[in-house]
C-alpha cells in the first residue's frame, strides 16, 4: 500500500472505499460477446450494477443472430435501465456503410456504437464483463475524479491470480515500449502515457463532452487511442487515475488469433500512429532493439518482485513473450479508427433504432 502521487492526479484504495459519486447521472457501457453469456463473471457484473443504480446501461453486444434473443432475454432479466445494442445485424452495418465508416468488427468498434447512446448522460463509465472480482464501488471510484474537477479517470489494479503475475500484454509490451520511446524522444504524450499504472485496463470514465471527442480504434489499440484523445482533449491536469484494487480477468494465450501477440501488433500500431500525428518521427529500424533491452530489463526487476512475494515467475518464457512482441513492432499502416462522434454524420438514435430494428427481426424468426 502506498499513496505517491504520479504526474496525473492518482487515488488510492488506502480504506475500501465507495466515495458518493453523480452515478444517477452516468451511463455505464459494458461490451459483451457470446463467450459472456449466462457467465458467472458477467452475472456477477450485473447483479452488482443494479446495486449502483445508474442513469442507464448500455450493452454492446456481439453476437450470432442464433444467440442473440436469448443472450438480450437474459441481460434482461437483471433489473437495470438497459440498453442493448446488437452491433452485427444487418441495418447497423448498412447504417455504417453508407456514412464510409462500416469495416472490420472487434471490441473498439462495438464500444463506439454504444458510446453514442452513453452520450446522453452528463457522465460515462466503459468497464469490461469478464472481471470474476467485480465490486459495485468501481462506477463511484471511476466517477468520483469527475465530481472533482477532472474530465477524464482511468482504472487500475493488480493482476495477481494462481500465484503469478499476469497483466502480460501490459506488462511486458506497453510499458517497456513506452519507456524505450519516452527515452529516446521528448514528447509530452509519452510522458503522459508513462504515467498510468495500467493503460490497457479496459475500465475509464469520462464527461459527455470528452466521450464526444474520442476517436476509437476498432479493435485491441482501444484503449490505447482512448488515452490518446483524452491527453489531446484535457491533458495531465484533466486526468486521473482510480485504484481499483485487485483484478481476476479471463486470460488469453501468446499466440493463436485472439492471443497476446495479435493483440501487440493493434496496441503498438495504435501507439505509433498517434505518436506521428503528435510529430515523433519513430526510427523503426532502431525500435525494435531498443523495446526488447528495456523489456528485459522490467523481466528482470519483476523477477525479483515476484520472488519477494513468493510468487512463481517463468523467466525464460516472459523473455519470450518480449521477442514476439518485438517482432510485431513496425511502422503503422492506414488509420482505420472511427471518428469522434461530434465530427460524424449519422446520430446515436440511428443507430440505437437499426440496433433494435435487427434484434426485433431476429425475435420474429
Amino acid at each position: 500500500m502506498e499513496y505517491v502521487q504520479e504526474r496525473i492526479t492518482t487515488l488510492h484504495d488506502l480504506r475500501n472505499p465507495t466515495p458518493d459519486a453523480p452515478t444517477d447521472r452516468a451511463a455505464v457501457v459494458v461490451p459483451m460477446t457470446e463467450r459472456e453469456y449466462n457467465g458467472l463473471a458477467a452475472e456477477r457484473v450485473l447483479s452488482e450494477l443494479e446495486a449502483v443504480d445508474p442513469a442507464k446501461v448500455v450493452v454492446p453486444l456481439r453476437a450470432s443472430a442464433e444467440r442473440v434473443g436469448s443472450f438480450a432475454d437474459w441481460l434482461a432479466s437483471f433489473d437495470l435501465p438497459l440498453d442493448v445494442l446488437w452491433c452485427n445485424g444487418p441495418r447497423v452495418s448498412e447504417l455504417l456503410a453508407d456514412h464510409g465508416i462500416d469495416g472490420e468488427r472487434g471490441k473498439g468498434r462495438d464500444v463506439w456504437l454504444a458510446l453514442g447512446r452513453a452520450m446522453s448522460e452528463e457522465y460515462v463509465v466503459v468497464h469490461d464483463a469478464d472481471t470474476k472480482t467485480y465490486s459495485r464501488s468501481y462506477v463511484p471510484r471511476l466517477l468520483f475524479p469527475l465530481a472533482h474537477g477532472h474530465e477524464f479517470s482511468k482504472g487500475y489494479y493488480a493482476r495477481v491470480e494462481d500465484n503469478r503475475l499476469y497483466g502480460r500484454l501490459f506488462r511486458l509490451f506497453y510499458a517497456p515500449l513506452v519507456r524505450a520511446l519516452d527515452d529516446a524522444y521528448d514528447a509530452p504524450l509519452l510522458r503522459y502515457l508513462d504515467a498510468f499504472r495500467y493503460a490497457l485496463a479496459g475500465e475509464f470514465a469520462a464527461t459527455s463532452d470528452v466521450v464526444s471527442q474520442l476517436r476509437i480504434a476498432r479493435t485491441w489499440g482501444l484503449e490505447v487511442s482512448t488515452l490518446c484523445d483524452a491527453f489531446d482533449a484535457v491533458g495531465f491536469d484533466g486526468s486521473a487515475q482510480v485504484d481499483l484494487g485487485a483484478y481476476e480477468h479471463d486470460h488469453r494465450s501468446v499466440g493463436g488469433p485472439t492471443g497476446l501477440s495479435e493483440m501487440s501488433g493493434a496496441v503498438g500500431a495504435t501507439l505509433l500512429r498517434a505518436l506521428a500525428e503528435h510529430g515523433v518521427d519513430v526510427d523503426y529500424g532502431t525500435l525494435p532493439t531498443q523495446y526488447r533491452d528495456t523489456a528485459e530489463g522490467f523481466v528482470r526487476q519483476y523477477a525479483v518482485d515476484a520472488a519477494f512475494n513468493g510468487l512463481d515467475y517463468d523467466t525464460d518464457s516472459e523473455t519470450s513473450q518480449v521477442a514476439a512482441y518485438a517482432d510485431a513492432l513496425r511502422a503503422p499502416s492506414d488509420d482505420t479508427r472511427l471518428p469522434a462522434w461530434n465530427a460524424v454524420s449519422l446520430t446515436p438514435s440511428d443507430v440505437y433504432d437499426a440496433a433494435t430494428d435487427d434484434l426485433a427481426d431476429v425475435r420474429r424468426r
